[in-house]
């Protein structure tokens, strides 16, 4: 068991060494979620599963506080309202369910981002060209490649990892070190 811990550490290690090839990407989403906020819009965040999960401690990041009291920043994870989120699966089916929270809730100041291991998934991809039809700033926080969403956002980040662990380990990464610079930048 201590070898399966080691070697569970070691791919840690190795893909969080990863990220290095990727600080200037890191620096433009972050840029890009402060020209948001200051612009009055929004951070829609949405994911499936494991990715909801890390799309709603983002929400919570921004909104509560990172590591400063402060005000809150706006933001809204599409993965919460489980009313919304049946009553669109059940009436136009799953792959709508966050398009329509597109629809209704996002305007051409805002962001969308979209948590994915694998890139690959209907309703996320439906959510991204809604988001581009109406003119909403688009990011993809992505792993294995990129999948289909890569090429439907504006700016993608693609761990570099064919492991679901691993991928949404460093997706926690990516996630507060942003939270991290959004804050500095507007609670120096």
């Amino acid at each position: 068991m201590k070898e399966k811990i080691k070697s569970l550490i070691f791919s840690n290690v190795e893909t969080t060494k990863g990220l290095e090839k990727k600080i200037e990407l890191i620096q433009s989403i972050t840029s890009r979620i402060i020209k948001s906020l200051r612009e009055g819009g929004k951070i829609l965040i949405c994911g499936n599963g494991g990715s909801a999960s890390q799309a709603e401690h983002f929400s919570a990041e921004l909104i509560g506080r990172f590591k400063k009291e402060r005000t809150p920043l706006s933001a809204l994870a599409l993965t919460t309202n489980t009313a919304v989120i049946t009553a669109l699966g059940n009436d136009f089916g799953f792959e709508h369910i966050f398009s329509k929270q597109v629809l209704a809730l996002g305007n051409r100041k805002d962001t969308v981002i979209f948590l994915s291991t694998s890139g690959n998934s209907l309703n996320l991809i439906k959510a991204a060209e809604v988001s581009e039809e109406l003119g909403i700033y688009t990011i993809g926080i992505l792993g294995k490649g990129g999948g289909k969403l890569k090429e439907k956002v504006k700016l993608s980040l693609v761990v570099d990892s064919q492991e679901v662990p691993r991928i949404q380990e460093i997706h926690s990464l990516i996630i507060h070190i942003i939270c991290e610079l959004v804050e500095e930048e507007f609670f120096k």
